[in-house]
């Protein structure tokens, strides 16, 4: 799972900009062409737009650099993107379908580009369909505009109909929640960066942006230009090349992975395709640690035993994905690493032995210091579980936890998510850094944890406020209530005397 329609300083700016529009043509295009999954609309998108990026890059830097070698050079010309504009028909289907089916074995291609295009394969059949959707990607003003970059956020709004479909169970995190994970979290520059379970890799590009935010200049941020320009060259190549990694055992959301973490300055992420529960670093458990990890891991299914590395299993013996992960962080963190990810209610209070030793785990290896519960309805329309936010450090032991009840996130938790002015998340940041209490949030010490068998369940520590309440004197309330009846006795003499009088 990753993050949900885009939302940035220049959000006002994009949708003027006219991309959004020309996003929904083309998946229109699409649909009535035959292309009824979302997916895998988006996977041609994906492809059609790489290679008109990648077309325009080997210009700019063959005009730049007079010893450059070009990319679409030799008999790899004939895939550039200009020569498909041209084309009609079968003569643009086969030219298409054989670019797409070539290009992971095109030279100077990064292995992120050769991932994105491995096994792939035209699903476009309709021939005008084609040609339309080419002209339209064509037509797209991807060009920065005052200081600002679209391609990213024209992106961002493609995979927002990922989420409104909900197709094959490929819903997507709220992408004002991945923010608010990654505020919390605070990854600097420096820090390697993880997603075991990237999805679109919303957080990723969530933690590169909040980078960024930190080192540009006041001024610029009020422009609403986040540009990292404080950022020093050597921390510029670590971040490009060395500080985001992602996996995903979904080879279609690897790719579309790659093509977002590529549109926003990211294209030497390393990004893999295996399911890392399975699967380990070159034989060696854990292996590369991480001083960041930040996830919304699968919330149901149960992995086959056999598949399960050993030592990640050890001293829990469970098959659900829910707790592995959970206990895949604690193992990848490094001393002092940092996470933030979301988990179902279930973690925080389930009765199982491989729960309570993995909360025990989590609170006497780690400093778990936040519990935020999400509404119910945050995933609505595709699930109603009930979630919540772990925000911990390894290495040093729980002292006390800071539990938040979110009762609203800014949407309304129907099917709809419809925006509404009801908000925690502003009280959530404000009160964060000195843990605060207040009418959501409370802090609990480890000892009242432990003796509840280690229980995380947000209502079971929250305090019962009593209200006091003014009652008037008993001898008062005897008055009145005589009073009453003398009323009552008194009309009911009246009305008796007037019956007698009509009859």
């Amino acid at each position: 799972m990753a993050s949900d329609t885009q939302t940035t300083t220049n959000g006002s700016n994009f949708f003027s900009s006219g991309l959004r529009q020309k996003v929904d043509q083309l998946m229109n295009i699409l649909y009535a062409g035959g292309v009824n999954n979302p997916m895998d609309s988006i996977e041609q998108c994906s492809y059609l737009l790489f290679l008109r990026l990648l077309t325009e890059k080997d210009d700019t830097l063959a005009s730049l650099d007079k010893k450059y070698v070009r990319i679409f050079s030799g008999k790899w010309s004939r895939y550039a993107w200009g020569n498909f504009v041209t084309l009609a028909g079968d003569e643009l289907f086969d030219a298409v379908r054989n670019a797409i089916e070539s290009l992971h074995e095109l030279p100077g291609l990064t292995d992120t580009g050769k991932l994105l295009f491995s096994r792939a394969t035209l699903k476009i059949y309709d021939r005008p369909t084609l040609r339309a959707v080419v002209q339209g990607i064509q037509e797209m003003d991807l060009s920065a505009h005052e200081g600002h970059d679209f391609k990213g956020d024209m992106y961002e709004y493609l995979l927002s109909r990922l989420a409104a479909s909900g197709t094959n169970g490929q819903f997507r995190t709220p992408r004002h929640i991945i923010d608010l994970i990654v505020e919390l979290v605070n990854p600097q520059p420096g820090q390697r960066i993880c997603d075991p379970a990237e999805g679109t890799a919303g957080f990723l590009i969530s933690a590169f942006t909040h980078i960024l935010r930190q080192n540009t200049k006041t001024a610029d941020l009020k422009r609403g230009n986040i540009d990292g320009s404080m950022l020093k060259p050597a921390q510029w190549k670590f971040l490009e090349e060395q500080a985001f990694t992602g996996f995903d055992n979904d080879a279609n959301m690897v790719k579309i992975a790659i093509l977002n973490l590529y549109l926003h300055q990211l294209e030497k992420a390393r990004i893999e395709h295996f399911n890392p529960l399975t699967t380990g670093f070159g034989g060696v458990y854990p292996g590369q640690r991480f001083d960041v990890i930040l996830a919304n891991p699968p919330f149901a299914g149960k992995v086959q035993e056999e598949s399960i590395l050993a030592d990640l299993n050890f001293r829990l013996d469970t098959r659900a994905t829910e707790l592995l992960f959970l206990k895949w962080f604690i193992d990848h963190l490094t001393p002092g690493g940092r996470a933030g990810v979301i988990v179902p209610n279930g973690v925080l209070f389930g009765s199982t032995n491989a729960a309570t030793k993995l909360r025990e785990m989590l609170l006497t290896e780690c400093d778990l210091q936040a519990v935020i519960s999400l509404p119910s309805g945050v995933f609505k329309p595709y699930s109603g579980v009930g979630t919540a936010v772990l925000i911990f450090q390894k290495g040093t032991p729980t002292e006390s936890v800071w539990f938040y009840d979110i009762t609203a996130d800014g949407f309304s938790l129907d099917d709809n998510r419809t925006p509404i002015e009801a908000n925690d998340i502003p009280d959530i940041l404000a009160k964060w850094p000195k843990h605060e209490e207040g009418t959501n949030s409370y802090r609990v010490p480890i000892e009242k944890i432990k003796e509840n068998d280690w229980s995380l369940a947000v209502g079971r520590y929250k305090p019962v406020t009593l209200k006091a309440t003014n009652h008037d004197a008993p001898a008062d309330i005897l008055r009145d209530v005589l009073k009453v009846e003398d009323e009552i006795a008194r009309r009911g003499g009246v009305l008796l005397s007037q019956l007698s009088k009509k009859k």
